[in-house]
């Protein structure tokens, strides 16, 4: 019972980052860059791992069909938004406060 308790934690945890108010938050928080930096990283951590994973699972071994429940259970954004800012930020050549205020 436990682990139905944590999965349908998980599902709604996912489900959470894109409602609107969600977004219009993080929108007003840190602006336009960091919102698409964001919804794409969920889009790949949601649909392109999982694709990968079956695409692996059919055509080098059956043992990478485990990795799509996976990657849709696991929540990856804590670290990789972040690098994936820095690496905005970096490539900008904006400093972090000039980019939220100008955004």
């Amino acid at each position: 019972m436990r682990f139905l308790k944590s999965l349908w934690h998980r599902l709604t945890h996912k489900i959470e980052h894109f409602k609107f108010s969600n977004l219009t938050d993080i929108l007003k928080k840190h602006g336009l860059a960091f919102l698409v930096i964001f919804i794409v990283w969920e889009i790949i951590e949601d649909i392109l791992f999982p694709v990968i994973f079956i695409l692996l699972g059919k055509y080098v071994n059956p043992w990478f069909y485990s990795g799509a429940p996976v990657s849709w259970l696991l929540c990856l954004h804590p670290v990789a938004v972040p690098v994936l800012w820095a690496a905005w930020v970096k490539y900008s050549g904006k400093k972090d406060s000039e980019q939220t205020e100008s955004d």
